[in-house]
């Protein structure tokens, strides 16, 4: 089984005020910039036969700032875009909760946005797409809650179970196989 690398973008002004950013295309702050730089030496591009990646800047330029260009730079991947808030778009958690108390993205719906359903299955093309490619190690760039649900799908989760999976800027996870069956090998770990 094909073991995979899915790295979360450095930090942008939204990630840092905690607000909901999917389709709104920011750059990465220079903290941002710096977490990807801290990636070169971790990740050697020339070990992953497969390289993807969000369409969105943040997750592009973490890619490059990491040392993946040339030969290296990854496939663009709309599937690996982030879940879709729709209404809730650059809202943080609490002004969300003052009309829905307790929401989350993953006990609630987004209005206008898109439903975990159409997250799961989007991502559930990327798993399949991963574990098709008969690579040894694949790597995904993308967002947090794109690539916690990717991590659900992967391991066979409903969605819902992301909450349990906190996933800072900048930060690589490998998911592969024990005993023949989906595991989570790291998470949430700094270079």
């Amino acid at each position: 089984m094909t073991e995979l690398y899915v790295v979360r973008h450095g930090e942008t002004e939204w990630s840092a005020n905690g607000r909901h950013t999917s389709v709104t295309d920011l750059p990465l702050t220079e903290r941002g910039e710096q977490q990807a730089k801290a990636l070169v030496g971790h990740l050697h591009p020339a070990d992953f036969g497969l390289v993807l990646s969000s369409p969105r800047r943040r997750a592009r330029d973490t890619a490059a700032l990491a040392g993946f260009t040339g030969a290296h730079e990854p496939r663009l991947d709309e599937d690996l875009a982030e879940w879709a808030y729709g209404d809730y778009e650059g809202l943080t958690s609490p002004e969300i909760q003052e009309d829905v108390p307790d929401w989350t993205i993953w006990s609630h719906p987004a209005p206008g946005g898109e439903t975990a359903q159409q997250v799961a299955d989007r991502l559930d093309r990327v798993v399949q797409r991963v574990r098709d490619s008969g690579v040894e190690r694949a790597i995904c760039f993308a967002h947090g809650h794109s690539l916690r649900a990717l991590a659900m799908r992967w391991l066979g989760f409903d969605l819902t179970l992301g909450v349990h999976f906190p996933l800072d800027t900048s930060t690589v996870s490998v998911l592969g196989e024990e005993k023949g069956q989906p595991a989570l090998e790291r998470w949430n770990a700094r270079p």
